[in-house]
């Protein structure tokens, strides 16, 4: 994809993940991966911010000898979610507006 992404609108999209269910690091790299082209390097900074706001916590499970760090939504991260959904509607239809020529209503 040509257009950049800022950083709410992947906050939005990792938040937009977890809540469906928590997740360790690579599979969440992949979730995301599937509609923004990112790295896991670009990701764990991510969520290391989504987890100093307290949006996300973490926790370890055991795999195969070793522990996978997994991801949750907290409650205040369902509530920053909840405005960046309101934001982006508002976003999206400014751009398709502008994009397809439509007057304002």
């Amino acid at each position: 994809m040509i257009f950049q992404i800022g950083s709410a609108l992947l906050d939005a999209c990792v938040l937009s993940v977890l809540e469906r269910e928590d997740m360790y690091g690579y599979i969440l790299t992949q979730n995301v991966k599937e509609v923004v082209d990112i790295s896991e390097s670009t990701l764990y900074p991510v969520l290391r911010r989504l987890q100093k706001e307290a949006y996300l916590v973490t926790y370890d499970q055991p795999f195969a000898g070793r522990n996978r760090r997994y991801y949750q939504i907290t409650d205040k991260g369902r509530e920053q979610l909840a405005m960046y959904r309101k934001e982006w509607i508002a976003y999206k239809s400014n751009i398709d507006r502008i994009l397809t020529g439509e007057e304002k209503q």
